[in-house]
């Protein structure tokens, strides 16, 4: 048994690249994972051999907020209860915030920045009530600096989850939940798709993220960590 055992933690975009890492680490710890992704087979498969007193599969969309509403209450009504909610879904953009018009901007804001938001809110009752509660939130080095023009919308929307982080923080202050903001640059998963191949195998692998994950969900109240970045080469900022 470890530390963690029967806690429960709900991870968003759990199907696919660092979400599902996340969730095999955490199954791997004793954590009892709630998955919320769009595509439920994939979701599924993630926790193969696990039973669903250990790991389900909800259907969840950044852009439908109903979804949210609704994996709340099934995550609470089929495990008891939320420990801990990890942001990991979310959606890369490659125009500058020049190029890129109202209709790009607004759906970039709407997934990474107001689905976490509105997605934490519904589920802070139940944060509230466990004894230690934790908010990880996968920001990116994106929302630190600006490299290029054409990752500035993503940069826009990182920075602003970045900022929700601190936000959710400072709300959990005297009520023992914590919040963590993970900022990694580039992860071998498809959103690297930028990276020449040749370097792929030195990229940060989705498995180092989920490492970093588990270990702040597991820290107690007492050791608070803002934020931690995370590059897959030596930068000068970080």
């Amino acid at each position: 048994m470890t530390a963690a055992s029967g806690k429960v933690v709900m991870v968003s975009g759990g199907a696919r690249g660092i979400g599902r890492a996340i969730v095999q680490e955490l199954l791997a710890h004793g954590w009892r994972v709630s998955v919320g992704a769009r595509d439920m087979a994939a979701a599924q498969a993630v926790f193969e051999g696990h039973g669903p007193d250990r790991a389900r599969a909800y259907a969840f969309d950044a852009e439908q907020p109903q979804t949210e509403t609704d994996w709340v209450a099934a995550t609470v009504r089929d495990f008891g209860g939320i420990d801990a909610l990890v942001h990991n879904a979310g959606i890369i953009s490659r125009h500058s915030v020049i190029e890129a018009d109202d209709e790009e901007v607004d759906r970039i804001l709407d997934v990474n920045v107001k689905s976490p938001l509105r997605l934490t809110r519904k589920a802070w009752p139940h944060l509230l009530a466990a004894e230690e509660a934790k908010v990880v939130v996968i920001a990116s080095l994106a929302a630190k600096r600006v490299r290029a023009p054409g990752a500035s919308l993503y940069s826009l929307s990182k920075a602003a989850v970045l900022s929700l982080a601190h936000g959710i923080r400072h709300c959990g202050e005297d009520s023992n939940v914590r919040c963590t903001a993970l900022c990694p640059g580039f992860v071998a998963t498809d959103m690297a798709s930028g990276v020449p191949r040749d370097q792929w195998a030195q990229l940060t692998q989705p498995a180092d993220v989920a490492r970093i994950a588990r270990t702040v969900l597991e820290l107690p109240a007492t050791a608070s960590v803002a934020e931690i970045p995370i590059s897959w080469r030596v930068e000068p900022q970080f």
